[in-house]
């Protein structure tokens, strides 16, 4: 498999992670979000493979190429059972796939680099363009908080689909300085993941393409 990645893509992130955890080997494909003319994303090359101009794109080993990274997810979830990310109750898999949707559809669109830079052509200077996105980092963690569990992981002793979406988010609200320590249980499951070998290998900070 390949993975077209951006080492500190969050959504690249939680992709890393799932193939991690599945014990699952796939070459990195660094894509540049930062090069001059718009970044590599723009360029005809990746839009070829990617027409939506986005990483991450999984291209599987039967050849066929995979976007958005929860569709990806959901392909290597019933491509290979094996680690599963989901729980075998279907209520908690409701509550996984919640917690997922809030970071996935709720949070992360409102802070990614497409957003910051509209807000900015639209005359919002850094300090405005900082509190937009630490008020839906804030709020989407908030209810977050109260939707995991006390013990463990977000849902469990072994992490999942949850978690795969939370710890990519929990560094980019660092990354944009949004105070976490009011979320307990966040903090909990953010520790349990430092610790975790899958964790640990898909960090931005262990890409073969980190500065």
């Amino acid at each position: 498999m390949e993975l077209y990645t951006y080492y500190r893509s969050t959504a690249s992130y939680r992709v890393r992670i799932a193939l991690a955890l599945k014990g699952l080997d796939f070459t990195a494909v660094p894509v540049n979000l930062l090069v001059p003319a718009g970044g590599a994303h723009r360029q005809p090359e990746y839009l070829a493979i990617n027409p939506q101009g986005r990483v991450p794109a999984l291209r599987t080993d039967e050849g066929a190429v995979l976007i958005q990274s929860l569709a990806i997810i959901e392909y290597l979830e019933e491509r290979y059972p094996q680690a599963p990310l989901l729980s075998k109750d279907l209520a908690t898999r409701a509550h996984e796939r919640a917690v997922a949707s809030i970071i996935g559809c709720d949070i992360h669109p409102l802070h990614n680099s497409s957003t910051q830079n509209l807000l900015r052509q639209w005359g919002h200077d850094e300090v405005q363009v900082l509190a937009w996105i630490a008020h839906w980092i804030s709020q989407g963690l908030g209810a977050v908080e109260q939707l995991i569990g006390d013990k463990g992981f977000c849902f469990g002793e072994q992490p999942g689909l949850a978690d795969v979406f939370l710890i990519p988010q929990l560094y980019a609200a660092e990354r944009f300085k949004v105070p976490l320590a009011t979320y307990p249980r966040i903090g909990r499951v953010a520790a349990l993941a430092a610790q975790h070998p899958a964790f640990i290998q898909a960090h931005p900070a262990n890409q073969p393409d980190t500065p």
